[in-house]
């Protein structure tokens, strides 16, 4: 954007379409209470966007920052996104699909190695604009790690509030930041909860609460690059890990903003969603056949980062994956664990629990035959693996040392391998 030009006009309630200016920070319409969301001028932004201008720009999230609710020049996470699309083509052959199979792979995201660092760069860019000077999130992990680290980079205070039961490293993620870091006694709802109150009272810019209009938009720029690097098209499939439920939507939205402005073609895309048995609200929703979200109290799964038992977008990630004629799958924690191993070992892609939830799910989802393996379907990887090694605990098998010399490595390896490795030289026979 050049001076102080928008392309985004008001904020909107989502039910009751009524419109509030962008000169205060506001997230609740007070009509209905309903979510607010950002409207945009796409008119003007149709009028200046083209394939050409974006590819045009520098590989990060802001080539697409017509479609982004900033007024003002990019100050968090200018290097932030268009992370890899990989063709999996090991995977595909593992879980049986014969058509095009990809990996949308955030576990690369800068600075913090999730699909967190999008929404983060465009709420704290946006908070520096309102003129905050103390950004803070109620997080499972990954937005902490993400908060701390940008707001660190531009000299904001920072305030993160996470279940007490988070994993280590989520934790040390967020602290090595310089980030403030409060465990609450409770699961992430009333973590929630609380940070609402905070918000009010202390007049801080949380990300996910007063900012969250504003937040949410940056996840569809994980959609809009996976439009862009499959060739100016869309899938006929994605897979979505589900938390809130704010990302699958957002993806949705993503592929239609780029069918609205003449980017793409009008393909239609099914869209699946992803949670953990033990927190699955959402996906209980849609097996049910109904929008209504009945909240999990007592999440139970390894899958920390997706375990929101009351999901603020439940309600619309169910009527979109119903209305595109997709559907959705809750695996199992072993399954979960399974799933990262298919992953790394097929792709070389260590994702955190989220990522394991979003393969188990896909084997599910072909296994029943709700997802056709002749399509061209993208997966989304949001975490990076090292997040999230606790997981793993127990499901390798550690050799043992061994001396430093060629013989104790062949019965090692005939350990391994059943077989006598007695061989000489290349060419020579074996030693008898």
């Amino acid at each position: 954007m050049s001076g102080k030009a928008k392309y985004f006009t008001a904020l909107r309630g989502r039910e009751s379409g009524r419109e509030y200016p962008l000169d205060e920070v506001r997230y609740v319409c007070e009509f209905d209470f309903g979510p607010l969301e950002v409207k945009y001028d796409y008119d003007a932004i149709k009028a200046v966007l083209t394939r050409e201008l974006i590819q045009s720009r520098p590989p990060n999230m802001w080539r697409y920052k017509e479609l982004l609710p900033i007024e003002g020049p990019v100050t968090v996470g200018e290097q932030t996104g268009f992370t890899p699309l990989t063709k999996a083509d090991r995977l595909a052959e593992r879980l049986g699909v014969t058509g095009e199979l990809w990996i949308k792979n955030d576990t690369v995201n800068y600075p913090t190695l999730s699909f967190k660092d999008r929404v983060v760069s465009v709420a704290l860019t946006r908070s520096l604009e309102f003129g905050y000077d103390t950004v803070a999130c109620a997080s499972t992990g990954n937005l902490a790690n993400s908060v701390a680290a940008n707001a660190a980079s531009v000299g904001l205070k920072c305030y993160v509030f996470i279940p007490q039961d988070l994993e280590p490293s989520k934790i040390l993620g967020s602290q090595v930041f310089g980030a403030h870091v409060v465990p609450i006694d409770g699961p992430y709802d009333k973590v929630n909860r609380l940070s609402s109150e905070i918000a009010d009272k202390y007049k801080w810019a949380f990300a996910n609460v007063n900012l969250r209009p504003y937040y949410a938009e940056g996840s569809k720029t994980m959609g809009f690059e996976i439009a862009e690097q499959l060739g100016w098209r869309v899938p006929d499939n994605v897979v979505v890990p589900m938390a809130g439920g704010s990302l699958i939507g957002k993806i949705e939205k993503a592929f239609n903003e780029f069918k609205k402005l003449g980017l793409i073609d009008d393909r239609h895309t099914k869209i699946y969603g992803a949670q953990a048995e033990g927190c699955g609200p959402i996906v209980e929703a849609v097996k049910n056949g109904t929008d209504l979200i009945r909240p999990v109290e007592t999440p139970n799964t390894i899958v920390k980062s997706l375990a929101i038992g009351n999901p603020a977008d439940g309600y619309y990630a169910a009527r979109g994956i119903q209305d595109s004629g997709g559907y959705a799958e809750n695996p199992t924690d072993p399954e979960t664990v399974a799933g990262i191993q298919m992953l790394a070992e097929c792709e070389g892609v260590f994702a955190e629990t989220a990522g394991g939830v979003t393969v188990a799910a896909t084997k599910r989802l072909l296994e029943s035959g709700k997802l056709d393996p002749a399509e061209c379907t993208v997966l989304c990887i949001t975490g990076n693996g090292l997040k999230t090694k606790e997981c793993l605990e127990g499901q390798f098998t550690t050799h043992h040392a061994i001396a430093p010399s060629l013989k104790a490595f062949d019965v090692l390896y005939d350990e391994i391998h059943g077989t006598s490795q007695d061989k000489g030289k290349v060419g020579e026979p074996a030693l008898t």
